[in-house]
Parts: structure tokens; sequence; C-alpha cells
């Protein structure tokens, strides 16, 4: 079970720290993002040793994923938010696979949270 945490409402170029606690180990562990009418977007992955990272040229510079272990915790830090960020944000999960893999297709992620929603004002 994933649940996801920290959506909320902020102005452009404001900050956003979103968390995603997982009820158990996890390998690969991604963010994805559903905007209305839009479709769903890839954003950023971490390997469970957090050594290998990937992101979306959309974000990249501006959100960093990170996660603890130890708290079976993921994190996006969202910063210079835009309001063409304004979406429904979800995290994604393994359980199972390669310490150091990074999958970043939906398709590859078994488990998937509510999802949390942000709004980016202008």
């Amino acid at each position: 079970q994933l649940v996801e945490s920290g959506g909320g409402l902020v102005q452009a170029g404001g900050s956003l720290t979103l968390s995603c606690a997982a009820s158990g180990r996890t390998y690969s562990m991604g963010w994805f993002r559903q905007a209305p009418g839009k479709e769903h977007e890839f954003l950023a992955a971490i390997s469970y040793l957090g050594s290998s990272t990937s992101y979306a040229n959309s974000v990249k510079g501006r959100f960093s994923i990170s996660r603890d272990n130890a708290k079976n915790t993921l994190y996006l830090q969202m910063n210079s938010l835009k309001p063409e960020d304004t979406a429904e944000y979800y995290c994604a999960a393994n359980s199972a696979g390669s310490m150091f893999e990074v999958s970043i297709r939906s398709g590859e992620y078994r488990y998937w949270g509510q999802g949390t929603e942000v709004t980016v004002s202008s």
C-alpha cells in the first residue's frame, strides 16, 4: 500500500514536498502526474539504493526525488512551481527487482498510491 501526502495549493514560484509512505519494502519507486485532459506523465524515479535517479525533462532541475528506506518513504521536492505543474500526483513502487533498477514507465510498476492534488496558482 502506498499513501501520498503533501499536496495542496501554492503560488507560482513556490515549493512543495510530497511524501509517499509504503507499507513494506520497495525497490524502484517513481512519481507520476496527470492533469485534467492530459496523459499520465512520468516525473522522476529512484532505485532502491538511491544511487540512480531519472527525471523527465519537464521537471529536471526543479524537482528532486529521494527516499528513506528506514521509513519506507519516498519524497518529491518540488521547487519553482508553475501553473502547468497543476495535476494529481501519484507515487508508484515495485516490491521486487534489482537494487539498482530505475523504472520510468508506468507499466513497469505494480503498486500505485491514490494520488495527492497539487494546484499552482498564477
